[in-house]
């Protein structure tokens, strides 16, 4: 079953791997499911089922012209888990993926899912305003746009993913070869979606659906990711999601699946019990 359609006719591409327990992982933008492996393995390995899939607009799912809101996105969450009939499920989101686990989680009153995962998460508000003061400059975002719409090649190669796995101008935590590889999978994206997730993400304020979080919740982020800041992110959330628990990895940048990756993992299934 590696497609399954949605409510609207739009083909998602699904991965599962592994037997037990369901684990869904959510990958950020601009990347897929693919971004997830090193987690996804470790928890297949270790007695989980594991289901990762392509957003809409990304990677090998289809790129319609609409549907990058996350009203939207969540309905898409919602029928990978019927079509997959992943029952008693832990949904966990990676930066953008979490808005669509904090949107599920009140649009479709969390059916089905018994615990949740924020990862260097967008959740609960990203942009900046005047209640939200930490957050990010909304010129940010047009920023954004703007690199990607001038040259979305060169925009990934030498700016967002440098930045995503903290590179610096004389060290690295992560190899060129990482790099080259994360620009591919930002590349299979369509254009249309890559554009419209920016604001998705930018701009989405999360904190009305906070609420809706009556599960256990692991929350990690690395306080020194420059791409999501931790203080209106992870740290709000925290505040705002009753009995969460917050894992700060000190030093660590937005991209720490790979950076961090056996201690994500490890981390991850501590919090599953496995």
């Amino acid at each position: 079953m590696p497609f399954i359609e949605t409510r609207d006719g739009t083909e998602i591409y699904v991965k599962d791997w592994g037997q037990g327990r369901p684990v869904v992982l959510i990958h950020g933008w601009p990347l897929n499911a693919d971004s997830w492996d090193a987690q996804a393995l470790g928890l297949a390995e270790a007695g989980f089922r594991v289901i990762a899939y392509d957003r809409r607009g990304f990677g090998r799912s289809e790129q319609p012209w609409d549907g990058y809101d996350y009203d939207t996105l969540a309905d898409d969450l919602a029928d990978v888990l019927e079509e997959t009939g992943a029952d008693d499920a832990t949904i966990v989101g990676f930066s953008m993926g979490g808005g669509e686990v904090a949107r599920y989680m009140s649009r479709h009153d969390g059916k089905g899912v018994v615990a949740t995962g924020l990862i260097a998460s967008v959740v609960p508000y990203m942009l900046k305003t005047a209640d939200n003061p930490d957050g990010v400059p909304a010129a940010t975002f047009e920023q954004m746009k703007a690199g990607i719409r001038e040259d979305r090649a060169r925009f990934f190669r030498h700016t967002f993913v440098p930045q995503f796995f903290g590179v610096g101008y004389v060290t690295s935590p992560v190899s060129q070869e990482v790099v080259d590889y994360a620009t591919s999978l930002a590349l299979q994206a369509g254009l249309k979606g890559t554009l419209d997730c920016v604001d998705a993400f930018g701009k989405t304020d999360f904190r009305p659906d906070l609420a809706a979080f009556n599960v256990p919740t692991l929350i990690v982020h690395g306080t020194a990711d420059k791409t999501v800041p931790v203080d209106p992110t992870a740290r709000a959330a925290h505040r705002g999601i009753p009995g969460s628990q917050l894992v700060e990895y000190d030093g660590a940048p937005h991209g720490l699946n790979v950076t961090e990756a056996d201690r994500l993992t490890k981390d991850l299934l501590t919090f599953l019990g496995g």
